[in-house]
């Protein structure tokens, strides 16, 4: 940070921290993807245990961050454990492809979602690209006026998705006629894998809580238990989601319709229900949105604190303590993809790229305990644990790539690009700029 440049303020407490991992996670992806899983699984056993086994990966990830907050509690997350522990070239990467495509190219499919949905319980006359772009800019404007105004919505955001699962699985585990037995066919082994990639996307995004560690109260103590819980919490959630759904529509309908969450409330509730899950479906979306224009722009802004980015993008407003040009970069540019209609095609390059950088993440934990870097929470069963989750994320990389690899190739080519424009700004920069490095011992 800049002498005399205003700080960061630590507002968030245990509660809105919590609220925040499992907003990271729950978007509308839990709506649809039982169904894409129910047609590579097969039967309703193989369909339970590839959620359970996607928790138990999702937790092992938790349970990684979770350490790493714990010892180095940082603005960045990601960024900051990458820098110190693996080389700033590989954060700057991670940080690059963040901006471009991983975060940003999200966020505008779940904005265009959003509209979508909005749009059957409330017309306008306005299309989905308007509609998601003006969401992106109110989410926008009360992340500028303050992170305690950013995790207050992002907290009510929450509940109100938790409310509408809640909906989702009490309607189809009690209401309604159970679906009667039907044949269904067993899944291969490569069936079985294919079922794991989805599931394993759906977990996704709890590491984005670590972006703002250096907002919270008490990051080393509040941060490692709130992924914990709220990954805990959305194991729970999404497993009960399969099973509602295969109660109320059976594994030969669930795979073969594509919104399934729409079928369970329609068959169990009847129009009203449709609307109800559209609804929820649409806040789901909304709440996704706001943890992300909330977590993400402090990736940008501890790279332009380090001095390998635009130097505005670390300047923090004097009132509202927030890096009010990096929480603006964030929803400009998202709103531009989301105009542009091309966001589905970047989404596309991105998928394996990510897992690329949750493997390298884990392996900060090994460079970090030789340098006797540790903090109050440490990685249950180290190092088998913490080998096993990077062993899962080579494992749907190289998923990912076998399975579609122009895709992926193109999301590797759009990450190495970052390269000359690392080494540009790292020229640039003067001296006292240089990335920070790690102290031996945590401090207390």
């Amino acid at each position: 940070m800049r002498d005399g440049a205003p700080a960061l303020a630590r507002r968030i407490g245990p509660f809105d921290a919590t609220m925040i991992v499992m907003g990271g996670i729950v978007g509308s992806g839990i709506f649809v993807t039982p169904a894409i899983v129910a047609r590579a699984a097969g039967s309703p056993l193989l369909i339970v245990t590839a959620w359970l086994i996607g928790g138990v990966a999702a937790l092992l990830g938790a349970f990684v961050y979770a350490e790493l907050s714990s010892a180095r509690p940082e603005v960045g997350g990601q960024y900051a454990y990458l820098r110190e522990a693996v080389h700033p070239l590989v954060a700057f990467l991670y940080g690059w492809s963040l901006l471009l495509v991983i975060q940003t190219g999200g966020m505008a499919a779940t904005a265009i979602t959003f509209a979508r949905y909005f749009r059957q319980f409330a017309p306008l006359a306005i299309g989905d690209g308007a509609l998601a772009a003006l969401a992106l800019a109110v989410l926008t404007l009360i992340n500028c006026f303050g992170v305690r105004a950013g995790s207050s919505a992002q907290t009510v955001l929450m509940l109100l998705k938790l409310g509408a699962l809640a909906a989702l699985i009490g309607a189809g585990l009690f209401l309604g006629n159970a679906a009667a037995p039907a044949e269904t066919t067993q899944a291969s082994v490569v069936g079985f894998g294919a079922a794991l990639i989805p599931v394993l996307f759906a977990y996704g995004g709890w590491q984005t809580s670590c972006f703002i560690a250096g907002e919270m109260r008490d990051p080393r103590h509040d941060l490692p238990r709130a992924l914990v819980a709220g990954v805990s919490g959305v194991v729970a959630l999404y497993t009960l989601v399969a099973l509602a759904c295969l109660r109320t529509l059976g594994s030969a309908e669930l795979a073969r319709t594509g919104v399934p969450a729409l079928e369970v409330m329609t068959r169990t509730l009847g129009h009203r229900g449709a609307l109800a899950i559209s609804a929820g479906i649409a806040v789901s979306t909304l709440g996704f949105l706001s943890q992300s224009i909330l977590t993400a722009p402090r990736v940008y802004f501890a790279m332009a604190e380090d001095g390998v980015f635009f130097r505005s993008v670390a300047s923090v407003h004097p009132r509202t303590r927030v890096p009010v040009v990096a929480v603006a970069l964030q929803g400009l540019l998202t709103i531009v993809i989301a105009l542009s209609g091309t966001f589905e095609v970047i989404v596309n390059y991105v998928v394996s790229i990510d897992f690329v950088f949750f493997a390298l993440t884990a392996v900060c934990i090994f460079v970090f305990r030789r340098r006797g870097v540790r903090g109050d929470f440490a990685m249950p069963g180290h190092p088998i644990t913490t080998g096993a989750f990077v062993v899962v994320c080579a494992a749907v990389v190289a998923s990912t790539f076998g399975a579609d690899p122009l895709h992926s190739l193109v999301g590797l080519g759009l990450t190495l690009a970052g390269i000359p424009a690392f080494l540009l700004w790292r020229s640039r920069k003067p001296a006292a700029t240089s990335p920070r490095s790690a102290p031996t011992a945590p401090p207390r």
